[in-house]
């Protein structure tokens, strides 16, 4: 399972900060790293402990889709992606960006075919675990034999929070070291190699059964 923000492209941190500020007032400047904004406003709208009103989804949904417009996919996605597919791998996404965003960044970017299943906080009911759990159960997956790919410290611990695998995504090399007191299953530095740690993995299930 893969979170696009942070993990398949560069997303702006602008619009996350932008919804920071508008829905909960938060002040200062926008981080440079757009999973932060992004995780950081999960947790507010997790914290506020309601739904959001229909303005306010009009606001998040509209800076959701400006972010995703703008997100740049990482060079070694379209590779990876591709091998996985051969390789028989189930790839899904588990976002909890909007449905509008979601589906925006995967048509622009022509990668919506190599998805079996695209689950957001829309279709999912909810934000963080929510689409997790739902692409889990419905794609008929066994949590211990699933693997959500992050690049931050909260994409760690709702992983966790699902029953499934974390694997860190080391974009940053000083973020990374800090991240890796978190104890992820794995890590990678590059889309390049998750082909190869797939491969691993199975081996070394099938060395233990």
């Amino acid at each position: 399972m893969l979170e696009p923000v942070g993990c398949l492209a560069e997303f702006p941190a602008g619009p996350f900060h932008e919804i920071a500020v508008r829905l909960f007032g938060r002040k200062g400047k926008a981080s440079k790293s757009a999973s932060r904004s992004y995780w950081h406003l999960l947790n507010l709208i997790e914290a506020a402990g309601k739904p959001l009103d229909s303005e306010q989804k009009s606001i998040v949904q509209a800076l959701e889709i400006d972010a995703a417009a703008r997100a740049s996919v990482y060079e070694d996605v379209l590779p990876a992606l591709g091998e996985l597919k051969v390789m028989g791998i189930q790839l899904l996404i588990a976002s909890s960006l909007s449905r509008a965003a979601v589906g925006r960044f995967l048509e622009q970017r022509s990668l919506a075919g190599f998805f079996s299943g695209v689950w957001n906080r829309d279709s999912a009911s909810g934000i963080k675990t929510f689409p997790l759990l739902r692409a889990v159960s419905e794609s008929g997956l066994q949590p211990k034999n699933t693997i959500f790919l992050t690049d931050s410290a909260e994409g760690l611990k709702v992983a966790r929070s699902a029953g499934v695998n974390p694997i860190l995504m080391m974009n940053d090399p000083d973020e990374a070291m800090r991240l890796a007191a978190h104890d992820p299953a794995g890590g990678i530095v590059s889309m390049h190699e998750l082909p190869d740690f797939v491969r691993l993995v199975k081996a070394q299930n099938q060395q233990r059964s």
